[in-house]
């Protein structure tokens, strides 16, 4: 253990970092697949409620990636989730495995983790 230890001991903002960049470009393919149908069609009609969500996860995921006005971005991404979770998933069952909510929570507090830490490296925020 004293190996892996020493190869990972002082690499938590590269983690971070890498956290942030990985996070906001998965959320950047939800919004881009509502708006554009784009890489898959998405698979019910939008509303106005939806075309702001795609908006949100295609613009707050790019932000977040790059790393600019990262805390806001992340913070209305985790709270669009939240709302994602409760509005489409939660009400369904309690548990995120069977209410398929499980992306919804994660992608909602790891936007919050986020949101409460900055951007760090590798942002141009920095």
């Amino acid at each position: 253990m004293k190996f892996l230890d020493n190869l990972l001991d002082g690499r938590e903002d590269q983690a971070y970092a890498l956290l942030r960049i990985v996070t906001g470009f998965l959320f950047i393919w939800h919004g881009t697949q509502k708006l554009f149908n784009f890489p898959a069609d998405f698979p019910y009609p939008l509303n106005p409620l939806m075309y702001a969500a795609g908006t949100i996860e295609m613009v707050g995921g790019a932000l977040v990636m790059i790393g600019l006005f990262t805390r806001p971005a992340a913070f209305i991404c985790s709270g669009t989730m939240a709302v994602a979770y409760w509005m489409v998933h939660g009400m369904n069952n309690f548990f995120p495995i069977l209410n398929s909510g499980e992306l919804s929570a994660f992608f909602c507090f790891a936007f919050l983790f986020i949101a409460v830490r900055g951007a760090g490296i590798w942002s141009l925020d920095k």
